[in-house]
């Protein structure tokens, strides 16, 4: 069972762990990487394995008007590192009195003397500290006073690139979901919950549900063929999605629409994970209604193949 920190409180047990640290959004490839070698330590020294991690993103904290940036949720999240193997989750809140805390002391009062790990896997990129003076450098540099051990792997590559968040939102926001979800190891999805719209989709003959993406990151706007949880224990049932602001209708707020084959029941404030698998067409304006359900009717058939080739 995870167990969940807010604080730097640890029961004793989970001292002298492996600590992992980072912000893991995402949860991708290279992340994984790194939490499948911590895991050999595991269970090599027979030792918990730990995470400390930060909510909002500092880039976030720091940048008060980028809002649409996460690639995943507190909740993936959660669910994934419980997926991995991991025993103990820091979420510490990133504040203004956390961010003024001085490389050193981050290192001496709160990795030392409160978390006390016994090793420490960090990526090349990590800084910490005020104004981010910190690096895995000076991290190795105190390993003797510390006693702890810091493991710095090399990033994972593919295509000569390496496997970033960074990179995946780039893909993200250009519709390349096929290379997105390959450096996942996984579907793309979004989990929200579904509200009542204005029923523009019910008007044109097809119903969706409709989900408010709060702070993910805008992949393309446009259509995609997904697949719906949205039940622990259902079976995930097919769909399409529209990602946008429905421009045919004057809309102004970025919305996620989804359609579900075969299915008839009220969803409403039901919490949903949608699991994007192949991007359609980016989203465009119509002259008529009729126009739009005529591209509606191409969307869906087009989905369902998509959907039969990979999943049948």
């Amino acid at each position: 069972m995870l167990k969940i920190y807010r604080n730097f409180n640890l029961q004793k047990k989970h001292k002298r762990s492996i600590l992992l640290i980072g912000n893991f959004d995402g949860l991708h490839l290279g992340h994984q990487k790194l939490f499948k070698l911590a895991k050999t330590y595991s269970r090599k020294f027979k030792i918990k394995m730990g995470v400390l991690t930060f909510d909002p993103l500092p880039v976030m904290f720091f940048n008060k008007k980028l809002f649409n940036y996460k690639i995943i949720n507190n909740y993936q999240k959660k669910f994934l590192f419980n997926r991995i193997g991991v025993n103990f989750v820091i979420i510490k809140k990133f504040d203004k009195k956390f961010s003024n805390i001085s490389s050193i002391n981050f290192i001496k009062n709160i990795i030392a003397r409160k978390i006390n790990p016994r090793i420490i896997f960090v990526s090349n990129n990590f800084r910490y500290g005020f104004n981010r003076t910190g690096n895995v450098k000076q991290l190795i540099s105190r390993e003797n006073i510390f006693n702890y051990k810091v493991i710095n792997p090399s990033p994972l590559k593919k295509e000569k690139k390496i496997i970033s968040s960074t990179l995946i939102r780039k893909l993200l926001q250009t519709g390349k979901l096929k290379s997105v979800n390959k450096l996942l190891g996984r579907e793309w999805e979004i989990n929200g919950i579904v509200k009542k719209g204005r029923q523009f989709g019910k008007k044109l003959g097809f119903p969706t549900c409709n989900i408010d993406i709060k702070n993910y990151v805008l992949a393309k706007p446009g259509v995609y063929s997904v697949r719906v949880k949205f039940k622990k224990g259902e079976k995930i049932l097919k769909g399409i999605a529209n990602l946008g602001y429905r421009p045919t209708f004057a809309g102004k707020k970025i919305i996620l629409e989804v359609n579900l084959f075969n299915f008839s029941g009220n969803l409403y404030n039901k919490s949903l994970n949608v699991k994007f698998c192949s991007f359609i067409r980016a989203e465009k304006k119509f002259n008529s209604q009729q126009s739009l359900i005529n591209q509606i009717k191409k969307d869906l058939k087009q989905a369902k193949i998509d959907l039969k080739k990979k999943y049948e």
